[in-house]
């Protein structure tokens, strides 16, 4: 395996041992330094003090309560340490957490799907665009957050730059209209760039979804 020309330092938080395990050997083939990996939030948020990594991976479910510690967790680490990038990898969409943590601020911040990635290089790809910045949505993910949005009936009090970023992000497209749009069966998130806009004004309202489908057929790709 031919070592990456921008390795990165890297915090693993997974509860499954062999899933922990197996992204451990994943990134330290392609040439990422795994700094630490723990299976908790608390473990989780100190291996990130002690090491400031590049960026965090970080499942949703984690001990004691496996309900959305992972979320908290890196709601809470985007806001300590804001230069770490926070990759929430999981099968669970969680909208109230996820929401609170793209509302602060969405650079540096992604959610992907385990079901949904059908590549390990659009994965690493995925890690490398959080660490310096960009942001990384899996279509599904967006989907299940406008459609939070607009049961609170918050869409309203959006900008119109806010209701086109939206718009533009649950068609798959890109916020940078000079990028072309390109498809692939494999690639199935979202990505933006830093300078994309979000919003703080989400419904507190929390659904919990399991995902299992195919991957999305468009990926939008930003270059920094």
């Amino acid at each position: 395996m031919t070592a990456t020309p921008d390795p990165l330092r890297i915090v693993i938080a997974e509860d499954a041992a062999i899933m922990r395990d197996g992204l451990t050997q994943t990134l330290t083939r392609r040439g990422h330094d795994v700094v630490a990996a723990v299976a908790d939030a608390e473990a989780l948020r100190r291996a990130v003090d002690e090491h400031r990594p590049d960026v965090a991976v970080i499942d949703v479910r984690m001990p004691p309560t496996h309900t959305d510690e992972g979320l908290r967790a890196a709601q809470a680490i985007h806001k300590d340490h804001p230069g770490v990038g926070v990759l929430v990898f999981s099968q669970y969409i969680e909208t109230q957490s996820a929401t609170e943590l793209f509302a602060s601020a969405p650079a540096g911040v992604g959610y992907l799907l385990k079901d949904r990635v059908a590549d390990v290089s659009d994965f690493i790809d995925a890690i490398a665009r959080v660490a310096h910045g960009g942001t990384v949505l899996d279509p599904e993910v967006v989907r299940q957050l406008l459609t939070a949005s607009r049961r609170g009936d918050t869409l309203a009090a959006l900008t119109p730059r806010e209701r086109e970023v939206l718009s533009l992000i649950a068609q798959g497209r890109s916020t940078r209209p000079s990028l072309p749009r390109c498809s692939s069966r494999r690639r199935s998130w979202r990505s933006t760039s830093r300078t994309s806009s979000t919003s703080s004004a989400w419904p507190p309202t929390t659904t919990t979804t399991a995902v299992s489908s195919p991957p999305s057929a468009t990926w939008s790709p930003s270059r920094m």
